[in-house]
């Protein structure tokens, strides 16, 4: 039995919907009165809990061998449907499923975080995601910590002040530096795939297949769409500032500000070869501009 804690997401349904398509079994641990169609269709056993709530936890991890952490507060958060904080969900709430693990008796244990997160900036959810990697590392689980590039589908929408169809985009920073933007489905079918092979490495750092600057995606989008994008940009003092200042007031703010701030002050290092590995045929961000202008038309 495979638990997927945050299959209620768009990654963790992905996620899920990979491994019952695969044939295996899945249980989803979903918080009450989310949407469970998706997920019962599939044929997925789901149980109700929550982060916050610890002994909701240990009931899902029974009988389980492999548990897949997918779910984070920042979505809720930034939406504003949620009054729990990301410290709350993703580092506490995080600390209280390792240990529901390790007494269920769990074997492995596959985390989401991101590239770069030892150069972190300190906001709430890099805090999280680290205070997670290091409560990981001296469990007695098999730890997979997938450190994944940001998402194409985030951080070119309008969502992400990237806004093709009004022409109006904002950049944190210089818009200079090269990151290997990924699709969700990759991501998805990575975690899918290092869920059930024999033996996956402790960390696998990656990104999409194509390194890009922010201005170059820019530059192609005012091509794809033939029309001037207006940029604003919002210098890397500024950003600083911000993060500060939201940190204890609006956790996700601050975190999407350091987030952005992180992509701009540190070039990619890692690339798609684990992607590669897994015969994954990632999308590139042009590719993903591409089917966005067309959309336009």
């Amino acid at each position: 039995m495979i638990l997927v804690v945050g299959a209620s997401g768009e990654l963790g349904g992905r996620v899920a919907e990979l491994l019952r398509s695969a044939g295996h079994e899945v249980r989803c641990l979903v918080r009450l009165n989310s949407d469970e169609a998706r997920l019962r269709e599939i044929g997925a056993e789901v149980v109700h809990g929550d982060l916050t709530v610890p002994a909701s936890l240990k009931a899902a991890c029974q009988d389980t061998d492999t548990v897949i952490a997918t779910a984070t507060a920042i979505t809720r958060r930034l939406a504003g449907t949620s009054p729990a904080t990301i410290q709350a969900v993703d580092e506490e709430g995080m600390s209280s499923l390792v240990d529901a693990a390790e007494a269920a008796g769990v074997r492995r244990f596959v985390y989401i975080s991101f590239t770069g997160a030892d150069a972190a900036i300190g906001t709430p959810l890099a805090r999280a995601k680290l205070a997670t990697e290091r409560r990981l590392a001296i469990s007695s689980l098999q730890p997979v910590v997938v450190r994944s590039d940001a998402f194409q589908e985030v951080q070119f929408s309008p969502m992400a002040r990237f806004d093709m169809a009004a022409g109006k985009i904002t950049v944190i920073g210089k818009g200079n530096t090269k990151r290997r933007w990924v699709a969700a489905a990759d991501v998805a079918a990575l975690i899918a795939a290092v869920a059930t092979e024999p033996n996956p490495p402790l960390m696998i750092e990656f990104g999409g297949p194509e390194p890009l600057t922010k201005n170059e995606a820019i530059a192609i989008a005012t091509e794809l769409t033939h029309h001037r994008m207006k940029v604003q940009r919002i210098p890397r003092s500024v950003a600083r500032l911000a993060v500060r200042l939201l940190d204890r007031r609006n956790d996700a703010l601050s975190s999407v500000f350091g987030a952005g701030l992180h992509q701009d002050l540190h070039e990619a290092t890692w690339d798609d070869k684990p992607l590669r590995e897994r015969g994954i045929n990632a999308r590139t961000v042009s590719e993903y501009l591409r089917e966005q202008a067309h959309d336009l038309i």
